[in-house]
């Protein structure tokens, strides 16, 4: 099956048989044109990381409706939506959560991404698309720091979890967390391996050498109890003490 990329730069690293269309998530008829004859679609797009909330709403509220509205009209069968840990920032890492908590965003980016859960469930039962919302964590060829022990997705699993979302029969509306085999991980991601994920690669494989170059002071009280790490430090002026009694 031809696969084809936008985004408002063509990349220099395209596949062979990939093809590529210029288009603005935050402008509907150029995303209008990009999914037209498309029966699947992985919507990685938007602005990545905390910013502004004018930028937010633009490219992750605003955009993120067109995206999906430009699915219903032409017909896509599947969207595999990029959500975030950061939907769930603010548990304690001494708690592991579901795919079925209360969501509790830790940042203006965090509240980006849960709009788009609801919005991926909305268009599935009202309109039969089949969504699957990945609340990933961070992704690279191997964890960074102490809290990517717990979060970090090898790219190959991440694939994994994007083919069960556009290839499973009688699939409607999931959520998965993005994280590999990770001993540490604060996630109970059981229903992800129900529905057939295998992951591969494990962050405990290269935790001697990520916590032998963890910093071992100035962290945020905040970022180190949290979940959601300096996402939930930012900006944070609640009383900690008290919010910890209350987690």
């Amino acid at each position: 099956m031809a696969a084809q990329a936008a985004d408002v730069r063509e990349p220099k690293d395209l596949a062979p048989g990939e093809t590529f269309i210029k288009a603005d998530i935050s402008k509907a008829a150029e995303i209008d044109g990009a999914c037209a004859g498309v029966e699947g679609i992985i919507h990685l797009g938007g602005r990545s990381g905390e910013a502004p909330w004018e930028a937010i709403l633009e490219a992750n509220i605003v955009g993120c409706y067109n995206l999906f509205e430009a699915a219903r009209k032409a017909g896509v069968k599947r969207v595999v939506f990029a959500t975030s840990n950061h939907a769930v920032g603010f548990y304690p890492r001494a708690t592991m959560i579901g795919t079925d908590v209360i969501p509790r965003p830790d940042s203006r980016y965090g509240v980006s991404k849960l709009f788009g859960e609801g919005l991926g469930a909305m268009y599935a039962y009202k309109h039969g698309i089949g969504v699957t919302s990945l609340r990933i964590g961070n992704v690279g060829d191997k964890p960074l720091d102490q809290r990517r022990l717990a979060i970090w997705i090898k790219p190959e699993d991440l694939v994994q979890l994007i083919r069960i979302g556009l290839e499973r029969p009688g699939l409607v509306y999931e959520v998965m967390y993005g994280v590999s085999d990770n001993q540490r991980s604060w996630y109970d991601n059981s229903h992800a391996y129900e529905l057939g994920y295998k992951p591969e690669h494990r962050a405990e494989d290269h935790a001697e050498e990520v916590l032998a170059a963890e910093p071992r002071s100035g962290k945020h009280p905040a970022a180190e109890f949290y979940q959601g790490g300096t996402f939930c430090a930012d900006e944070y002026s609640a009383d900690l003490d008290t919010m910890k009694s209350r987690s």
